[in-house]
């Protein structure tokens, strides 16, 4: 598998002019969704390559990142005489690069695609990596394929119309990155000041950040083995984020993930021994910055029952990424059923 370039952007035009290429404008089908319609395009529209492109824009939110939308895109590339050759440029967070990214690589067998990345939890996460997918009955990601961008374009300046929530929500899964590294990242995550956004020290983690990760997913590319790594507060994460749009109080992808974080990081320090100061410096944080996720005893089958659906399981067992120590990655962990609720108890005692 191909590997995407990821470029942090110093002039933003005039790299996106770069990575566009001799396209013409009637092959490119920029997607966008209502907010970035608004707030990002004027800004990629100043690109002269872009003059009389296609634009494409869905519904905002991870609700839509789903079947119907996939179809409507697919419709517009086909009426619009899209091909092989065209190129689709996908500008937005997450949920925007996972369905464009999808929709591009399996219309007509694929097309060129660019992530153009406008949140920083998009930027961090989902931009990279060459996974892509779309939601399905409930359940996160269900249906994807594995097909890295052409290129990844980062513009920090987007992020600053992101609120608070938005940039804490990325900001946990450079927290993720950090744990799966060395102890001066893990130090240096946390001494970012999240109450002041500093853009320029922003702009530094985050290249490290994406570089650890490009570390992993380069080491393999479809998730045999080291890039579990990645799925990090990911098993609990994602039932807590699955359960939220259930119960109509969705919660932000990073937020669910910190919190399945400090699940897990629990789980290792009940399995594996892992330093309880540095479990108990992820809770001030999360305490601090995240809140907690309300569920009651009622609800721990149901969250078991998300759980067992999770792809990343291999057989019937719920699998795990499990941290020794910072950067001590212990992959295909698995846990009993009464484990998994004990974790929920200690998260609940809060």
């Amino acid at each position: 598998m191909s590997h995407s370039i990821t470029k942090i952007c110093n002039d933003f035009i005039a790299e996106l002019d770069q990575a566009i290429g001799n396209q013409t404008a009637e092959s490119i089908f920029v997607l966008t969704d209502g907010n970035t319609r608004q707030y990002c395009l004027p800004i990629a529209a100043k690109s002269v390559k872009l003059k009389g492109c296609h634009v494409i824009c869905i519904p905002f939110g991870d609700e839509n990142k789903n079947v119907d939308s996939a179809v409507e895109i697919w419709k517009y590339l086909s009426e619009n005489g899209a091909n092989r050759k065209s190129l689709m440029i996908n500008l937005g967070g997450g949920m925007i690069t996972d369905i464009g990214g999808f929709t591009a690589s399996t219309f007509k067998r694929g097309m060129r695609y660019i992530n153009v990345s406008t949140t920083l939890l998009g930027a961090v996460d989902a931009a990279t990596g060459g996974k892509t997918g779309i939601n399905f009955m409930g359940l996160k990601n269900e249906i994807g394929v594995f097909a890295p961008a052409e290129t990844v374009l980062i513009n920090i300046d987007f992020f600053k119309t992101l609120d608070d929530k938005n940039l804490r929500s990325g900001y946990a899964e450079m927290v993720k990155h950090a744990l799966i590294d060395t102890y001066v990242e893990w130090e240096s995550i946390l001494k970012f000041d999240l109450e002041s956004i500093n853009f320029e020290i922003l702009k530094s983690i985050l290249e490290r950040s994406i570089r650890i990760k490009e570390r992993v997913v380069e080491a393999d590319p479809f998730e045999a083995n080291i890039r579990k790594a990645l799925n990090l507060g990911h098993t609990f994460g994602h039932a807590f984020e699955s359960w939220s749009y259930k119960t109509d109080k969705p919660a932000l992808h990073g937020y669910a993930v910190m919190w399945g974080l400090l699940c897990e990081l629990y789980l290792s320090f009940v399995k594996l021994n892992f330093p309880k100061e540095e479990l108990l410096r992820l809770k001030y944080l999360t305490k601090e910055y995240y809140g907690t996720f309300e569920f009651s005893c009622n609800d721990y089958e149901s969250l078991f029952e998300l759980m067992t659906h999770d792809k990343k399981n291999d057989s019937k067992e719920i699998n795990f990424t499990l941290l020794a120590n910072i950067g001590e990655i212990r992959i295909n962990q698995t846990a009993t059923k009464e484990e998994i609720f004990e974790c929920f108890d200690w998260f609940r005692e809060g």
